[in-house]
């Protein structure tokens, strides 16, 4: 059974930094492809970023230069750096593996 746990969302001011996490299990994590996505009240779900077995990312236009994903095989975890936070960051922010599997999400709001 596939688990993926995210955690590390909060309230930020803007400008701030937060770091999210993904661990997982269930999956054979180093050849998987990771990814964080995010969906607004309202809005569609969105990708933010992604990561491949071989370490590619690719980023949203609205995140590049200010967010950061990675992964550490040993530890089955994948993180998504936010820097520079925007109240437009506001969501619930998921992550995904293998373009199957899914998290239930950790709330990130960006506000003064």
């Amino acid at each position: 059974q596939v688990q993926l746990v995210e955690s590390g969302g909060g309230l930020v001011q803007p400008g701030g930094s937060l770091t999210l996490s993904c661990a997982a299990s269930g999956i054979i994590f180093s050849i998987s492809g990771l990814g964080w996505y995010r969906q607004a009240p309202g809005k569609q779900r969105e990708l933010v970023a992604t990561i491949t077995s071989a370490h590619t990312t690719n980023y949203a236009d609205s995140v590049k230069g200010r967010f950061t994903i990675s992964r550490d095989n040993a530890k089955k975890t994948v993180y998504l750096q936010m820097n520079s936070l925007k109240p437009e960051d506001t969501a619930v922010y998921h992550c995904n593996a293998a373009d199957k599997f899914w998290g239930q999400g950790t709330q990130v709001t960006v506000s003064s």
